[in-house]
């Protein structure tokens, strides 16, 4: 790409942002604009950008929403309780699903009937000392609660689990149930996070529904181009009934496992796994089609079937006996490997029909540090572009500074009592209560579009839509002499380092699941200080910037070998030297082409790679810098690349070329809302 390519992601406003739900799922792309601007103007357009204040203050919540900021600050619970605990009824039931399958489902019944409804699917156990607090103090403000085992777990029949496969048919029936009851007054929320949020995607399906609140959960149309790997093989061995499960919590089960963890987790997948001799026999065709023609026939396939057909087809291609989150995280060998995790939530060959059939609008929660952001945000995008009115316009996005399910952002948390909490329903349930409320009155315009929390600033915000449409897309380039800078690249010499397979750049914490590393913000300077890590640091700022929206990197870069990961980060780095971890993102070079098909590098040549960092809201106080690090490894949050493309034998390690030059003009594209930025010829340290 040369200079005048540059120009293409200068655009206004949120033009930078458009190409965001592109290239999470190619079906979604929009045109791409570009600028005819000669080169002779590019110098003096970046200079007009750089220096312009920006013209669109944030709004704070406390001003928008004082109510709902005042909620957000303190986690109390503030709607008094109409009924005493003791008049709380509550009471087993068996339910029967469409196939006379039996779940296990615990009603709290409020005295005073038929009242509104508040429906939660879980495979953790549906009297759960966390959620039976919340669903007692549901039920004491008039509403009645559904707690039910999702098929396979706890009291549920039968007895073994299949991880996801199972949930959109049950979920429809048990709101298909509720809606027959006496006690039913013709509400139905849900609640819960995880694969509790997940399970209520299939519940919004159903006429009768009213709203879902879905937390850190997703319709997986975020793409991740490296598997799962810590966590992972604790969680399908722990939850749920069958064969191989042990009962130990997750929690602590990821501990004892944490050697095996260490000691696995090598990529070396061919570009096309061939396909199972029972996948073949029972679809013949497959033998007579090209590769990626034969993943995108058996996905669509996939999607027509049945729950249970679904379920014996994962059996049937894996040879596993359960279908646990390790045999769904396996699928992208047989399926285009654009199919996430989380797509087999509701599998669907075209997400933008799919939204289309849902009925109840969302209150999407998510945070700034959970391991499915870009999901997240990627869902509401879809939401935004394709749900049906009047639904579309009644979903609202709610973005806290947490991780998954527990605090994320972590300086300052002395004077600010709100980084403590996780902003699940549980231990938010005043905001819970408050939206149900809107959502019952019709009175969901007095909520903000978008609830967002600022970290840095420790500010609540609100704004009319996500991407902000004031934020302005800038480039910052990396440079010689590890220099993160406004201005355009020289003619310098490439930066290397070596990375190796077998002893991957570990992970330290960040947008993770774990109860061994701490999740949310961590000091990764010591990490950047290892030989298989660049940095590139901007001068100290003069004034506070606030940086807002999607994060991408635009990186150069060849490899000695024939496949490669690369990863980047963005970090605050505070006056006494920390860098805290903001987000950052890694790409498999194979994958570069989102749209395209699969492709092995070749040795020295340079590519230019689009790495989605996710999503950041920071404010970049005055003296503080920002940072980038690239590296090659995100070990153990993802798996380690081999770098050797498929080719059998041990490890090799890969030198990596990163290029900044004018021909190849590396740099991280930032959505920047502040009105300060380092001066030309900022230097490091």
């Amino acid at each position: 790409m040369k200079r005048r390519e540059l120009i293409k992601t200068l655009g206004a406003g949120a033009g930078g942002a458009l190409v965001t739900l592109a290239r999470r799922r190619p079906e979604f792309a929009a045109p791409r604009v570009r600028t005819a601007v000669p080169d002779a103007a590019l110098q003096e357009d970046l200079g007009a950008r750089l220096g312009e204040a920006i013209k669109y203050p944030l709004q704070r919540l406390a001003d928008a929403a004082p109510e709902l900021e005042r909620i957000l600050k303190r986690s109390m619970i503030h709607t008094p309780p109409r009924f005493a605990v003791s008049e709380i009824r509550c009471e087993t039931v068996m339910v029967a699903m469409r196939d006379g399958v039996r779940l296990a489902t615990e009603l709290y019944l409020p005295p005073a009937l038929p009242a509104p409804a508040i429906a939660c699917r879980t495979p953790y156990g549906r009297g759960e000392d966390r959620y039976a607090g919340a669903f007692l103090s549901f039920a004491r403000r008039g509403y009645v609660v559904i707690s039910q085992d999702c098929r396979g777990t706890g009291g549920s029949e039968p007895d073994s689990w299949d991880y996801y496969v199972r949930e959109p048919e049950d979920g429809y029936d048990l709101v298909e149930w509720v809606s027959k009851q006496h006690w039913f007054d013709g509400f139905l929320g849900a609640c819960g996070g995880s694969y509790v949020g997940q399970t209520q995607w299939h519940m919004a399906m159903h006429p009768r529904m009213s709203t879902i609140v879905p937390e850190v959960s997703g319709l997986g149309v975020g793409i991740n181009t490296t598997h799962l790997h810590m966590f992972a093989n604790a969680y399908g061995r722990s939850v749920g009934k069958g064969e191989g499960k042990i009962a130990v919590p997750y929690s602590e089960l990821e501990g004892q496992m944490l050697k095996e963890t260490l000691a696995t987790g090598y990529f070396n997948a061919p570009l096309h796994k061939p396909f199972s001799e029972a996948l073949l026999k029972r679809f013949p065709n497959l033998r007579s089609l090209p590769p990626s023609e034969a993943k995108r026939w058996l996905w669509e396939h996939y999607c027509s079937l049945t729950c249970a057909g679904r379920a014996e087809f994962v059996k049937q291609a894996t040879g596993a006996k359960n279908v646990t989150m390790l045999e769904v995280e396996s699928l992208s060998e047989i399926f285009p490997f654009q199919i996430s995790h989380d797509r087999h939530t509701l599998p669907h060959p075209r997400p933008a029909e799919l939204v289309k059939s849902f009925h109840a609008p969302a209150m999407l929660r998510t945070g700034w540090y959970d391991w499915g952001l870009n999901d997240a945000l990627g869902t509401w995008e879809l939401l935004m572009q394709a749900s049906p009115e009047p639904m579309r316009s009644r979903c609202r996005l709610f973005i806290a500074p947490s991780a998954h399910n527990m605090p994320g952002y972590h300086e300052a948390m002395a004077e600010h009592p709100e980084l403590h909490h996780a902003y699940g329903f549980f231990t938010n349930l005043e905001m819970q209560l408050r939206w149900y409320t809107a959502v019952r009155e019709g009175k969901i315009d007095s909520w903000p579009t978008v609830i967002y929390y600022l970290m840095g600033a420790n500010e609540w915000q609100a704004a009319d839509a996500w991407p902000l449409p004031e934020a302005r897309t800038v480039p910052l380039y990396l440079s010689a002499g590890g220099r993160l800078t406004t201005e355009l690249p020289q003619p310098f010499a490439p930066d290397r380092y070596t990375y190796d397979p077998n002893d991957p750049t570990p992970t330290v914490g960040g947008s993770i699941v774990s109860y061994v590393y701490p999740p949310g913000s961590v000091d990764v300077s010591e990490v950047q200080k290892r030989k298989d890590v660049l940095t590139y640091t901007t001068a100290p700022l003069e004034r506070g910037l606030d940086v807002v929206g999607p994060l991408r990197l635009i990186l150069y870069a060849s490899s000695s070998a024939v496949d490669a990961d690369f990863a980047a980060r963005l970090t605050d780095v505070f006056p006494d030297g920390r860098a805290i971890q903001l987000q950052n993102g890694v790409l498999r070079a194979r994958y570069r082409n989102l749209e395209g098909e699969p492709e092995l590098l070749e040795p020295g040549r340079v590519y230019r790679l689009e790495i989605d960092m996710w999503a950041t809201a920071n404010r970049f106080k005055r003296g503080h810098r920002l940072r980038v690090d690239i590296c090659s490894a995100d070990f153990p949050r993802f798996d380690r690349n081999t770098n050797r493309g498929g080719e059998a034998g041990p490890p090799v390690t890969a030198v990596q070329t990163i290029y900044h030059d004018p021909d190849h003009p590396s740099h991280l594209l930032l959505p920047a809302i502040g009105s300060s930025w380092p001066s030309n010829g900022s230097t490091t340290e």
